[in-house]
Order: structure tokens, then C-alpha cells, then sequence
């Protein structure tokens, strides 16, 4: 297997402020679990910056705009209590963008068999019209809508396994059966959206958790109602909003997985694209917020898709 790693340190210029749980330290880590030896195969790949027209595929101008003018010269400005912009988060949203679209070229034009992008910031809060959750572009929707539009594909398919649910891209996608968006997340909890009953044009399917649920149940659910889904999807290419944060050391959420259960989602997930998309998988970077349980849940993702 053929892995693009996508990273690059504008990422780590996009500030936060002290004591905010994404933050760049977060990439760090990363980078030091995937700098050892058996990831020497890994192909390292430096994105390039995305641009408006990418991100138009989302998100209005409008949203685009006042983004960019709420950017300070200094310092950091909130845009809401939990979502921050500081000097060097335009690039960093740009290149995040620019990383997942190049994900989708290589893989679409089979100069690799399968990606992940350690990005920030996260992107799967972000509505249409509407920066939130940590998230400023939706950078899966975007990456979604780009091989929609770029290389005419029938069926996309995205999974969410962030512990939280990611509304911004539900709402890209609600009424577009072309996407088929399936997300498991913690309820009740931010952002509170993510109910059963929200289908969509039965192309949205929400698998809620509750809180302490383990691998156990996580397997159940997955096994049930959303790996069946996506069989039956057949989709031409296969995203993953891959949070790490329904890991059991987690600090911002209650459910209770470990780096096994991340290993065997990745591989249903692999053995569902070798069916249906020649192995087609771009997975890009949300959540996660322990430190040393981010950087080995990653590592073994990482690992799994590089091996098979």
C-alpha cells in the first residue's frame, strides 16, 4: 500500500491560547509517533494551499469573507467561546484545505492507494455559513464536494467516528443523495445535533453513543447499521473524519474506546473500499485532545492503512 502523510508547520501557527484543548501540540505529538522506524514507508507529502474556489464548494463568500476579516494582527480573536483565530490561521485553514483536495487527486488518479492528513483546524463543526466547534472550513465536505465535482464520481461516502457529531457536514449534505454521511458520536453532547430521525434523503445515518459505552458496543453498532450501509452504498471514494476522541483517556468526552478499536474500524473500513473503490480511503484529522492517547490512536490508524 501506497500512504500519503500529509503535514506541514503552518499547521502549528494556528493559535489557540493557553490551556485550549486544540492545539498545536497536538500535531506535535503526531509527528513524533509516526517519526519512528516502522513508518519509514510512509510517503510524506507537504500540501499546498487550498484557495476560495475549493472552499466555495461549501461554504458562501460571505462566510469566507468574514472569516478572513475577523483574523487579527495580533493575538487571538474568538469568533464564538470555543473557536479562536490568531495571525497564522488563515494559512493554516488554507493549507488544510489544500491538503485534503491534493489527498484527492493523488488517490483519484492512482498515484496512491490511501491518505491521511494531519490538519488543523478541524473541520467537521463547520456549517455552510457558519465557523464553530474548533472549525473554520469543513475540510471533509470540501474534499467530498472537490471529487464530486473535479472527477465526476457517482457515490462518496463519508464516515465520522469523532466522538463528537459532526453537523456541519450533515448539513453540507442533507438534501444531496450523491454523499452518504454516517457518524457515531456520544449523546447527549455537543453539538447536540445527530438523532436517528435526522436522515437526511436517506443519505444521513446517525449512530448515537452513550457515555461509557465501550469497544464493545462501538463494534455492535458499527457491525449493524453503518458498515451494512455503506456495503450497499458501493461508494466511489471513502472519507473518514477521523477523531480520536472517543478514546477512554479523553478529556473533552465519556466513551471508552482504546487504540485496538481504532485499528479495527480502520480495517472494516479498508476491506469495505477494496470491495467497492479500489481501496480508495482519504482520512483527515478532528478531534482527539489527550496527548499520548492521540499519538498512538493515530499511529495505529496510520499503521492499518499503510499495511492493509
Amino acid at each position: 500500500m501506497k500512504t500519503l502523510y500529509y503535514s506541514h508547520p503552518d499547521f502549528l501557527f494556528h493559535q489557540t491560547g493557553t490551556g485550549h484543548p486544540e492545539c498545536a501540540d497536538r500535531l506535535r505529538s503526531i509527528e513524533q509517533a509516526l517519526a519512528t522506524p516502522e513508518f519509514s514507508g510512509l510517503t510524506r507529502q507537504s500540501p499546498p494551499l487550498g484557495t476560495e474556489r475549493q472552499i466555495r464548494l461549501i461554504h458562501s463568500q460571505f462566510h469566507i469573507d468574514t472569516i478572513l476579516k475577523a483574523i487579527p494582527v495580533q493575538g487571538e480573536h474568538y469568533l464564538d467561546q470555543d473557536t479562536v483565530l490568531s495571525p497564522g490561521s488563515r494559512l493554516a485553514a488554507f493549507r488544510a484545505v489544500g491538503a485534503v483536495c491534493d489527498a484527492v487527486d493523488k488517490v483519484l488518479t492512482g498515484k496512491a492507494d490511501n491518505a491521511f492528513c494531519a490538519i488543523r483546524p478541524p473541520g467537521h463543526h463547520a456549517e455552510p455559513e457558519q465557523a464553530m466547534g474548533f472549525c473554520l472550513f469543513n475540510n471533509i465536505a470540501i474534499a467530498a464536494s472537490y471529487a464530486l465535482h473535479h472527477y465526476q464520481l457517482g457515490r462518496i461516502a463519508i464516515v465520522d467516528f469523532d466522538v463528537h457529531h459532526g453537523n456541519g457536514t450533515q448539513a453540507a449534505f442533507y438534501h444531496q443523495p450523491k454523499v452518504l454521511y454516517a457518524s457515531s458520536h456520544e449523546m447527549p453532547h455537543y453539538p447536540g445535533t445527530g438523532h436517528p430521525a435526522e436522515t437526511g434523503v436517506g443519505n444521513i445515518i446517525n449512530v448515537p453513543l452513550t457515555a461509557g459505552d465501550s469497544g464493545v458496543e462501538f463494534r455492535q453498532k458499527y457491525s449493524r447499521i453503518i458498515l451494512p450501509a455503506l456495503k450497499n452504498f458501493k461508494p466511489d471514494l471513502l472519507l473518514i473524519s477521523a477523531g480520536f476522541d472517543a478514546h477512554k483517556d479523553d478529556p473533552l468526552a465519556s466513551i471508552m474506546l482504546v487504540e485496538d478499536d481504532f485499528k479495527w474500524i480502520t480495517e472494516e473500513l479498508m476491506t469495505i473500499a477494496d470491495s467497492c473503490c479500489k481501496g480508495r480511503i482519504i482520512s483527515a484529522l478532528e478531534g482527539g485532545y489527550h496527548l499520548k492517547a492521540l499519538a498512538a490512536s493515530v499511529a495505529i490508524h496510520v499503521k492499518t492503512l499503510m499495511t492493509g
